[in-house]
């Protein structure tokens, strides 16, 4: 593999707010149509099924499904849909439909595709959301969701996991109203609450250079970060964790709220970087404990959070700012924006380009 320029995550990171702008009308209509012709709206869960990248904004976007479509939703690793979960698809009660959605960008991804086969198998009903409508993805499936972006060159997935992302909570407000959970009108209003947020989106990347700069003196000297979250922030963490990763081959991780000050608390070194990854929304409260609680214990916090937000903001040695505001179902789309840009300058402060440090 050729060695990467760390610079092009900050191209890529560059292009988003482009992206959201472009992409959100277009694939709305397409989910709309979809949900339509496959009668969507009598299904009574759904499983998002994706790897890495795919996976973390399957996370990111449950809640968006259970809250803005009212259904049963859970977001699974490819490999534990496969052996645990689809299985069993065919032998539950009830009269409802079961439609399983397989993400993958580059629509290749091996468990995922066997994945949405197999599910199919089991009678559910299969969505492939990728950027390769004829990949073997979506042939595996009843149905294509397409992502496609222009101009796309090889880094770690940046414009990729924006746009996964927003298809899936675009399919999760137009699935909303087809099981009559929300409006017409709601869902006009939801769209529109995701295509303005191309401003905040465009802000927040053009204040994250220095700043992202100023954290990567934190993280470029700890054996370990870690990132929490919880909710749509849990996915946040985890992308982000693999962000640094991948591009600046920093072992990192991501990891719920609770379960870090249960459990990694108690690890050391105590100053080692956490990141607090603070939206508004259910478990803000609790992300400003925790931040509260990691200070004491020693830890550099790095809050991800509008600057405004005094209740995290005073507990952090550094800020990431998030220069706009949304609901939390819709968060992730302004929160991940950190991880490209952090991983390009801790990359460049160690001297590493993407996907350079381990094994190929």
């Amino acid at each position: 593999m050729a060695r990467l320029d760390p610079e092009v995550m900050i191209r890529q990171a560059g292009r988003l707010a482009g992206d959201l702008d472009e992409m959100t009308g277009p694939v709305g209509r397409t989910a709309a149509a979809l949900v339509s012709a496959a009668d969507w709206g009598a299904a009574d869960s759904v499983h998002l099924v994706g790897d890495g990248d795919s996976y973390y904004a399957a996370v990111s976007a449950e809640l968006a499904f259970r809250s803005l479509a009212g259904v049963d939703c859970a977001a699974t690793p490819a490999l534990g849909f496969l052996e645990y979960e689809a299985p069993w698809l065919g032998s539950r009660s009830g009269g409802g439909r079961r439609l399983v959605v397989g993400v993958s960008a580059s629509g290749f991804t091996p468990r995922v595709v066997e994945a949405l086969a197999r599910a199919g198998r089991q009678g559910a009903a299969t969505l492939a959301v990728t950027g390769v409508p004829d990949s073997p993805l979506a042939r595996a499936a009843d149905h294509t969701l397409p992502v496609r972006l222009a101009g796309g060159e090889p880094s770690p997935g940046i414009r990729t996991y924006q746009a996964s992302l927003l298809a899936l909570l675009l399919l999760a407000v137009r699935l909303g109203e087809a099981r009559k959970h929300r409006t017409g009108d709601d869902r006009d209003a939801m769209e529109g609450e995701i295509a303005a947020l191309r401003d905040g989106v465009a802000r927040t990347v053009a204040g994250l250079g220095d700043a992202c700069g100023r954290v990567a003196e934190l993280v470029g000297d700890g054996p370990v970060v870690v990132m929490v979250g919880s909710g749509p922030a849990l996915g946040t963490a985890q992308y982000g964790a693999a962000k640094l990763i991948e591009g600046a081959g920093v072992f990192a991780r991501g990891q719920d709220l609770e379960e870090w000050h249960h459990v990694e608390r108690f690890a050391g070194p105590y100053d080692m970087p956490l990141f607090v990854l603070a939206p508004p929304g259910r478990s803000h409260a609790r992300a400003v404990e925790v931040a509260a609680r990691a200070t004491e214990l020693g830890r550099r916090v790095i809050a991800v959070a509008h600057p405004r937000d005094t209740a995290v903001v005073r507990h952090a040695a550094a800020v990431l700012p998030v220069a706009a505001h949304s609901r939390e179902e819709f968060s992730p789309l302004l929160h991940h924006l950190f991880a490209g840009i952090l991983a390009c300058r801790t990359g460049q402060r160690l001297g590493r380009a993407p996907f350079s440090t381990g094994l190929v």
